[in-house]
Formats: C-alpha cells, structure tokens, sequence
C-alpha cells in the first residue's frame, strides 16, 4: 500500500522526466550527422570566454564520443537529471494540502514512511538516469556510429549518485517546511550556486556536476571515487537528517 501510495504521489513528475529524457537522447544522437556536416562552418577565432567555450564544444563534437558526453551527459542530462532529481525529492512530502492527518494516521511508523517514499523517489531517478542513456548506444547504429554500453553504465552511475545529492535535500527540506514551494526553491538555489562555484573553481574530481558528468573518466578514464564516495555520503546523510526530523516534528 505505501508503495503504491508513494508511487501515486510521484508517477507524473517521474512520466514526464522520463518522456522529456528519452526524447531529448533520441535527439542527440539522431541530429549527430547535422552537427558533424555544420562544424567547418562555425568560427573559432573568437576570443574571451565565449569563444574559448565555442572552441572547446568544436574540438568535443568532432567524434562521436566526446559529442555525446559534451551534450548529452554534461548538458541535457546533468540539467534535467539535477531538475527532476530536486522535484522527486520534494514529491516525497509528508505534509501538503492537509493530507499529514490521513498519512501520519496510517498504521505505520513515520520512518518506514519517509523510507518508503524515498526509497520510491530513489529508484525512480535510478530510472530516470539510466534508460534515456541507455538509448544511445541502441540508437548509434541508425547514423553508423557506436557508442559503448559500458561507458553509458559508468556515466549514468555518476549522475544518479550525484543527483541524488538534491533529492536528499530536497527531501530533508520537506521535512522541514509544510509546502512544497520552499523546498523546491532553496534546493534550486542550492544547485544554482554549486553550479556557479564549479565555473570558478574547475575541479572535476570534487566538483557535484564534474561527478555528475563524469568528466575525468571522459578525459581520462578514471572514475571519480573520491568524489562519488563524497556524494554517497552527502546523501545518506541527509537521508539520515530527514528521518531524525520526521520523527522529531510535532504536527
């Protein structure tokens, strides 16, 4: 019953991911050709940031590889992953709208509670981070292309624990605040800062969304344990907080 409940309470934003995913992949491999045909044409004397970025996507996007890790994986993916990752987190809500009386009055302990629903979220963006990737390999074929199995396995890894992260927060904010809105926002400004902090400061192996995006594996070939073992942590912990927090509430 609480499975289901928590699957109710969260199938639409996870339907919508999904659907919004998949596409978006079946789209970046599908327009490959296009952009591969476009690239002679695309200036690179161009100077400052901007042009030092528009040089990096050129040189990414001349194989195949390195144009789907640079928009598919440390773009499309990373950006909506880390989106629907903070709104599953904050679907796991134990009060909105006047429906704590009904839930807390169920014949079960607020924990399990909390666990369910996280437990559901989590494997919901366990999900959503695996099988839009998974469509890449399967859809290389259509443009004479290949593209690893086991390189897609090790980059949505990365982004399902990095993500996680922000469904961990926002799920210890809703334990915290009795809307949804609240939640929602500070964990998006949470992610917003992180991402600015990252341009600044370039280290990929600590870095949330160089984790997210596996970036040392793409350039070099090694996964980013340290920085992975550092997200798992961050997660559980507030995992942990959530729980402690529930519990503790008066409603």
């Amino acid at each position: 019953m609480l499975w289901y409940k928590s699957w109710l309470e969260t199938r639409w934003r996870f339907l919508i991911g999904m659907g919004l995913l998949l596409c978006s992949a079946s789209i970046t491999v599908l327009a490959y050709p296009q952009v591969a045909r476009l690239l002679p044409m695309v200036p690179t004397n161009l100077d400052g940031p901007l042009g030092e970025r528009i040089r990096e996507a050129v040189e990414l996007s001349r194989d195949f590889r390195g144009y789907v890790w640079s928009h598919w994986f440390r773009q499309n993916l990373a950006q909506w992953g880390t989106l629907f990752a903070i709104l599953l987190g904050t679907a796991a809500l134990l009060v909105q709208n006047g429906g704590e009386i009904f839930t807390l009055s169920l014949p079960v302990s607020r924990s399990r509670l909390l666990g369910v629903r996280a437990a559901t979220g989590l494997a919901e963006l366990l999900a959503i981070a695996f099988i839009p990737s998974l469509l890449i390999p399967m859809l290389s074929p259509a443009i004479r292309e290949s593209y690893g199995l086991g390189t897609a396995v090790v980059h949505s890894v990365c982004l399902f624990i990095a993500t996680s992260v922000f469904f961990s927060l926002a799920l210890f904010l809703s334990t915290m605040f009795s809307d949804a809105w609240r939640p929602l926002l500070i964990t998006l400004a949470v992610a917003l800062a992180l991402g600015v902090i990252d341009q600044v400061v370039r280290n990929p192996s600590f870095s949330v969304y160089g984790v997210m995006s596996a970036q040392t594996y793409f350039r070099s070939g090694h996964v980013p344990w340290s920085g992975l073992l550092g997200a798992a942590a961050a997660s559980t912990l507030l995992c942990g907080a959530a729980m402690v927090n529930i519990q503790r509430r008066d409603f």
